[in-house]
C-alpha cells in the first residue's frame, strides 16, 4: 500500500492490549465469538436505584493485576483509568516496548479516550451540593473524575514524553483516538503512539441513557438484547473494557524487527453539526466517504464492514442508511456490541483491533439477535446466524456518537 500523498508516511498496529467481557486474548475472545457468547447479564447491585429501568450491563471477564499496581502507584486512578493503563502495559508488552527508550524520547505520544472518569469520583464532589460539606474530597478526586483521567495516568504510568490527544467523545472516543494518531504519525510528528479507548461499568451511565429512553429494558431475558439492526429491539446494553493499540511508522518497526498486526491506511472524522442526539445519515455517509478518499481506496475495495450497531431505533437505521449509500448491499455487516454491549469509549479500539483479528482469522462473527431485519432499516449483507469465512484485505469500521460525532477507520492486512 502506497501513502496517500508524498510524504505521508505508513502506519502500522505492532502491539495491543485488551480487557474486556469476552476476553483478555485473541483466541479467547475468537472462542467465544464462535460460541455465540452473549454476555449480557442482569446487574442486581442496580435495584437500589428508583427510577432506573435498566438492569442490564456487561462487566469486564475478571483480571488480575501485577505486583507492581499497588496504593502508590494507583492512587490518582479510578477503575476507568486501571483498565486503561493495564490495557496499555499489556499492548506495550506485546509490542516489545515496555521499558523502550522511546517512551520517553518524545517521539511517542497517547491519543486515548473515555466518555467520562470515574462517576464515584464524580459522586464524591456532587456530594458537597447536597451536604454543603467537602468530607470525601481528597488530592486525587479531580484527577479520578476528569474526562482524560485514564490518558493521563497512562503517561504518567509509562513515563510518556510525547503529544496527548484527549478524545473524550463518548461513542467515538476509542476510534477517535486511533484516528488521531494515525494522523501524528502518518505526518511525521510523532514515530509511535499509544491509541484507544476505556470504559467502566456503572449505573450512573445506565440513568443517563434511560432518560433518553435508549437502553433495553429486557431485564429478564438478557440474553435476547440488545438486538442491533432488529425489528424487535428496544436499547442498547451498556459494557465495560479497554483496548490500547500501539501505532508505529512502519520503517521504524520494520528496523527493530517488530510484528505487525496490520496497517491503518485511512481515518474520517466528521460532525453532523445539526443535533445533539439525532444521527444524521448523510454527515455519517460523508465520514466514510473521508476514510475511503483518505485510504485512496474505493468502496469497492472493502471487503468488512465493522457496524456502530447500537440497537437504538434512530441509530441502526441512519446508519445503515448512509452504509448502503457509500458501500452498497453486498458487503458483509456486523456488530460485536450484540455479544458485549455499548462499551462507549472502548468500543471504537475493541471493534477496529477485532476487525484486523478477523481478517487475519479469515472468519467474521455475525450479528446475535439478528432475527428479523427491520424493514427501515437498509438491505445490507448482513451476517447472521453462523459466522463467515471469507478472505478479506482490507474492511472499515464505523462509529457514531452523541453529539453527531462521526467517524470511519479503514483498516488492512499488512502485505
Amino acid at each position: 500500500m502506497k501513502p496517500t500523498s508524498t510524504g505521508l508516511k505508513r502506519v502500522v498496529v505492532t502491539g495491543v492490549g485488551v480487557l474486556s467481557p469476552l476476553g483478555h486474548d485473541w483466541p479467547t475472545v475468537l472462542a467465544n465469538l464462535k460460541a455465540g457468547k452473549n454476555l449480557v447479564q442482569r446487574m442486581d447491585a442496580w435495584d437500589k436505584y428508583d427510577g432506573l429501568l435498566t438492569r442490564l450491563g456487561v462487566p469486564c471477564a475478571p483480571f488480575e493485576l501485577p505486583a507492581h499496581y499497588n496504593r502508590k502507584t494507583m492512587r490518582s486512578m479510578g477503575r476507568v483509568a486501571v483498565l486503561g493503563v493495564r490495557a496499555s502495559e499489556m499492548a506495550l508488552e506485546s509490542a516489545g516496548l515496555l521499558g523502550s527508550e522511546l517512551l520517553s524520547s518524545g517521539h511517542m505520544g497517547i491519543s486515548f479516550g473515555s466518555s467520562i472518569g470515574s462517576p464515584d469520583a464524580i459522586g464524591e464532589c456532587c456530594a458537597m451540593l447536597t451536604r454543603n460539606s467537602t468530607e470525601g474530597i481528597n488530592a486525587n478526586t479531580y484527577i479520578k473524575l476528569m474526562s482524560h483521567t485514564a490518558t493521563v495516568n497512562i503517561g504518567v504510568f509509562f513515563g510518556i514524553r510525547g503529544r496527548v490527544i484527549t478524545t473524550s467523545s463518548a461513542c467515538t472516543a476509542g476510534s477517535q483516538g486511533i484516528g488521531y494518531a494515525f494522523e501524528a504519525i502518518q505526518s511525521g510528528r510523532q514515530v509511535a503512539m499509544l491509541a484507544g479507548g476505556a470504559e467502566e461499568l456503572h449505573a450512573i451511565d445506565a440513568a443517563i441513557f434511560d432518560t433518553l429512553f435508549a437502553t433495553s429494558t429486557r431485564n429478564s431475558h438478557p440474553e435476547l438484547t440488545p438486538r442491533p439492526f432488529d425489528k424487535q429491539r428496544d436499547g442498547l446494553v451498556l459494557g465495560e473494557g479497554a483496548c490500547t493499540l500501539v501505532l508505529e511508522e512502519l520503517s521504524h518497526a520494520q528496523a527493530r524487527g517488530a510484528h505487525i498486526l496490520g496497517e491503518i491506511i485511512g481515518f474520517g472524522t466528521n460532525s453532523d453539526g445539526a443535533h445533539v442526539t439525532r444521527p444524521s445519515s448523510e454527515t455519517m455517509a460523508q465520514a466514510m466517504r473521508l476514510a475511503l478518499a483518505n485510504a485512496g481506496i474505493s468502496a469497492n475495495d472493502v471487503g468488512y464492514i465493522n457496524a456502530h450497531g447500537t440497537a437504538t431505533d434512530q441509530g441502526d437505521i441512519a446508519e445503515s442508511h448512509a452504509t448502503l449509500a457509500v458501500l452498497g448491499d453486498q458487503i458483509p455487516i456486523s456488530t460485536q456490541k450484540s455479544y458485549i454491549g455499548h462499551t462507549l469509549g472502548a468500543c471504537g479500539a475493541l471493534e477496529t483491533w477485532m476487525s484486523l483479528e478477523m481478517m487475519r482469522e479469515k472468519w467474521f462473527a455475525p450479528t446475535l439477535n439478528l432475527d428479523h431485519i427491520d424493514p427501515q432499516c437498509a438491505s445490507l449483507n448482513y451476517i447472521r446466524g453462523a459466522g463467515i469465512t471469507l478472505e478479506v484485505d482490507t474492511c472499515m469500521s464505523n462509529n457514531f456518537a452523541f453529539g453527531g460525532i462521526n467517524t470511519s477507520l479503514i483498516l488492512r492486512k499488512f502485505d
